[in-house]
Formats: structure tokens, C-alpha cells, sequence
């Protein structure tokens, strides 16, 4: 079976870590489109998409946003398996018709999620997680039509429409990754070095259950590639 060529829509503004991050947890051929710098893929040939976080918000004036809105929402309603995180998680959540605001503080830092439905992105992970966040924008209002999959008492932190699934934790960081943002936050001092005390092999050992939803999102391609396969197989 020919492994999965996903198109990597890379949003984040210094991309390397992020590059390795999802290069590691995706098992599949990443073709990857530095979003901030206008690349974009000029054709739907993939089996799926993987779009990553951002400094930015989707609402921001950035004339690199609305291309990458409308290339997203192409893909979703071609029925290409997608999957947003942070960012990518609130930009499918606008491109869908659900709401992103600024929630008016932050989240960070070692949290637990809650699953609040079967999903197959979720199979294998507890009913309460442990998941790395940061972010200070959220899904305030899911997707007509939308399915809740997992929340905290800051916001949504996962949700499916169709193909389309969403989660606003962080599964791919590292703890290096994690170090690194936390570091970078305009936040008070002794807030951040709570964040930075937090982060350790026991939470990251308990935050690494939840990268299985990679591992699920590439199976579910994998389905959705094969039965479409079929499909067009059994109308030759």
C-alpha cells in the first residue's frame, strides 16, 4: 500500500520546529507549503491535509490568511481528510461558518482536555487527557452542523465536520517546543516560570498519549483514499 502524500500547510511564521514536529508524528509523505510566505499547493492531488498552528489569528488583515482560507475551504469541499491544530484547528472552524474570538487571556502550558464523544480521531485516548496549549484565540462557536469531540474549561479543543477535524491542544510539540514557546510569551514572570516549571518528563510521558490522533487521522485517510479508489475502480 503506497503511503499517504499529504499536503503540510505550514502557518507558523518560524517554521522549523514545527516542520520537525509533524515530520516526525505523521506517518506519510509531507509536502510541505510555507503558508506565511504565499506558498500554497496549486492542486488538490493529496490525501489529505495537515494544517498547522500560528502566531496569527484567522480574523487578522494578513495578506497571506485569506489565500490560504480560500485554498483550505477548496480542499474541505472537495472531501479531502483534513486536519487543523491551533490555528489550523480555529481556520477550518471559520472556514466551516463557526466563530473565532479572542478569548481574553491565555492558555498554556500542561492542561487537561475532556473527550465529550466517540471519535475516531480519539480512539485509544482517554476519556481526560493530558495535552500541551497555548493560545489565546478560540472556537467560540463550532461549525453549523458540527460534532464536539473534546473541551477544557477554556474552550473547544477538538470538533469534526465531515472530513474536517480540529484540535486546539498541541500533540506534536516536544518538550524543547514547548520550552521554547512558553520563553517567547509576553506573560508575567511568575506565570511563565509556573508554565516552564510545568514541563517535565512526567507531563510530557502523559501528553505523548494524545499523539495518537495523528496516527488516527492518517488510518482515516488512508480509508477515505481506498474507498474512493474503489469507487472510481467500480465506475470505470
Amino acid at each position: 500500500m503506497s503511503r499517504l502524500r499529504i499536503a503540510f500547510v505550514n502557518a507558523a511564521h518560524e517554521g522549523d520546529a514545527t516542520r520537525r514536529n509533524f515530520r516526525r508524528e505523521l506517518d506519510a509523505d509531507l509536502v510541505e507549503f510555507d503558508a506565511t510566505g504565499g506558498e500554497l499547493p496549486e492542486s488538490l492531488d493529496f490525501d489529505g491535509v495537515v494544517i498547522s498552528g500560528s502566531r496569527s489569528s484567522v480574523y487578522w488583515d494578513e495578506e497571506w490568511i485569506e489565500p490560504t482560507r480560500e485554498w483550505v475551504g477548496e480542499a474541505v469541499e472537495a472531501g479531502l481528510p483534513c486536519l487543523g491544530v491551533c490555528w489550523g484547528h480555529q481556520l477550518l472552524a471559520d472556514v466551516l461558518g463557526g466563530e473565532v474570538r479572542d478569548m481574553g487571556e491565555y492558555e498554556i502550558g500542561y492542561r487537561e482536555v475532556e473527550r465529550t464523544s466517540e471519535s475516531v480521531l480519539f480512539e485509544g485516548v482517554d476519556d481526560r487527557f493530558t495535552a500541551f496549549t497555548t493560545h489565546s484565540d478560540a472556537v467560540a462557536e463550532l461549525p453549523p452542523g458540527a460534532e464536539e469531540l473534546a473541551v477544557n474549561d477554556y474552550s473547544n479543543h477538538g470538533f469534526r465536520k465531515g472530513h474536517a477535524f480540529g484540535v486546539q491542544f498541541h500533540p506534536e510539540y516536544d518538550m524543547a517546543t514547548a520550552e521554547e514557546v512558553t520563553k517567547g510569551k509576553d506573560l508575567p514572570d511568575e506565570r511563565l516560570q509556573r508554565v516552564l516549571d510545568g514541563i517535565h518528563e512526567e507531563n510530557y510521558d502523559a501528553a505523548c498519549e494524545a499523539k495518537i490522533v495523528f496516527e488516527n487521522f492518517c488510518e482515516y485517510a488512508r480509508e477515505v483514499r481506498d474507498a474512493d479508489a474503489e469507487t472510481d475502480a467500480a465506475a470505470a
